[in-house]
């Protein structure tokens, strides 16, 4: 398993019909579907009470950080799963993770304290968790087609849909439905490179005519739902106290 990530991440939001030509494309130039038995991808997002953590990733600073817990396919007790601290530094993205068995990365981070043979990053894990304060904030869901190539092995591709959220019962057992993101007629991909696009990447995107965008999924829940709904609930604890003070007086 590699633990330790270094590249660059560009995300572009597609129709249908261009995810399709990418897809054809794609398979043209010898790039294959991955396997991993089932696509559904789910991570459950750390963050502080008031979310700092999302807060200032939106504001796009020159350095951010995440802690994310990850499940691929559906998610139980003995479900491997990764604990992963996510960095993005002057556009590269640094990703650190440890695997552990969903139940017990579960009640480690709800305890603050991963174990030992979580090793040095085990360490960073808890130095976060201290730090910030963090807990289970948010759970991002959706069903991924990653593409690569032997040929390539410095470029994945993969294309995301049926993109949900939630932040009741955030727990990767829950089965509780989310709220969607995206549209169904749109999809997310991804580009994972060194940084340095290919000639043939390039002219396949120009083709296609896709346009690159800053997308965040933790991001777009958090501005689109989790903020409205804390300010709504502000104000209803404004009203209440004003209506209280009112009637006392």
């Amino acid at each position: 398993m590699q633990e330790n990530f270094a590249r660059v991440e560009t995300k572009y939001l597609l129709t249908l019909s261009q995810a399709a030509a990418m897809e054809m494309g794609l398979m043209r130039l010898g790039f294959e579907r991955m396997d991993f038995g089932s696509p559904r991808v789910q991570s459950l997002y750390y963050d502080t009470d008031d979310y700092t953590l999302i807060r200032l990733s939106l504001e796009r600073p020159a350095y951010k950080e995440k802690l994310r817990l990850r499940v691929y396919g559906e998610p139980g007790t003995l479900t491997q799963s990764f604990v992963e601290i996510k960095k993005k530094y002057s556009g590269v993205v640094y990703k650190r993770r440890t695997e552990m068995p969903l139940r017990e990365a579960t009640d480690a981070l709800l305890r603050g304290w991963m174990p030992e043979k979580a090793g040095q990053i085990g360490r960073e894990v808890q130095w976060m968790m201290h730090r910030y304060g963090l807990h289970p904030a948010a759970v991002i869901s959706y069903d991924r087609d990653a593409w690569f190539c032997r040929e390539q092995p410095g470029v994945r591709i993969t294309f995301d849909r049926n993109l949900t959220f939630r932040d009741w019962e955030p727990d990767l057992n829950s089965r509780a439905a989310g709220i969607s993101l995206l549209p169904a007629d749109q999809r997310l991909m991804e580009i994972k490179t060194d940084g340095i696009y290919p000639l043939w990447l390039v002219q396949l995107l120009q083709e296609t005519e896709v346009q690159r965008t800053h997308f965040s999924k933790y991001g777009l829940a958090y501005q689109r739902y989790i903020r409205p709904h804390a300010a709504e609930t502000e104000r209803s604890a404004v009203n209440c106290s004003t209506v209280f003070l009112s009637r006392g007086a």
